[in-house]
């Protein structure tokens, strides 16, 4: 019961800040390489302004099927990333999760396998879900083996789904059930 939910050495995860954190995001989407590393939608820089926009669109969102956090260091309470839980279906208990590290320079810091493992708690222990499903892509292997390290297994993999820069790469999709993510976290 002492288990701090949104804290972990590192990081914690906070909710999103739109004043304080548009800025800093604007600036991710102006980097290609990050921003196809966590969409298949076409890249485009957006503004700050557009990204505080989207914020104050999902706060109107009263459905309670999406939880949105902001990945912040706890040295100096910097921001470094997102982690998104969507597409929560209650009466199946499931859930998608969508994590991303913004900067490069912050990433394989420890930044992401903190706020994952802070966010699959939350979601088997708080929110009582059974199953979460994380979307990657074939080009980001990275990204496959952090997940595959967190005890996801992959699930379903759509040929040739994705066309970045006159290539066709695979969507995969991961999923992990509750009870792998207790025997990966007792171990």
């Amino acid at each position: 019961m002492n288990h701090q939910l949104f804290e972990g050495e590192l990081v914690r995860l906070a909710a999103p800040d739109p004043e304080r954190d548009a800025e800093t995001e604007s600036k991710w989407t102006h980097d290609p390489e990050t921003a196809r590393l966590s969409s298949a939608d076409p890249v485009r820089p957006l503004s700050p302004a557009l990204i505080k926009k989207k914020y104050e669109e999902a706060e109107k969102d009263k459905s309670n099927n999406r939880f949105h956090f902001a990945i912040r260091t706890r040295t100096d309470d910097r921001l470094v990333g997102f982690v998104r839980l969507d597409h929560i279906e209650w009466n199946n208990g499931t859930g998608t999760v969508t994590l991303g590290i913004g900067d490069p320079n912050d990433r394989g810091r420890g930044y992401g396998r903190e706020a994952l493992g802070l966010t699959l708690h939350y979601a088997f222990d708080e929110l009582n879900l059974h199953r979460l499903t994380a979307d990657t892509f074939e080009y980001n292997e990275r990204a496959l083996r952090f997940l595959e390290r967190a005890g996801f297994q992959v699930e379903v993999r759509g040929r040739q789904a994705i066309h970045r820069e006159g290539r066709r790469w695979d969507a995969i999709k991961l999923g992990l059930l509750r009870e792998e993510w207790n025997v990966k976290r007792d171990a």
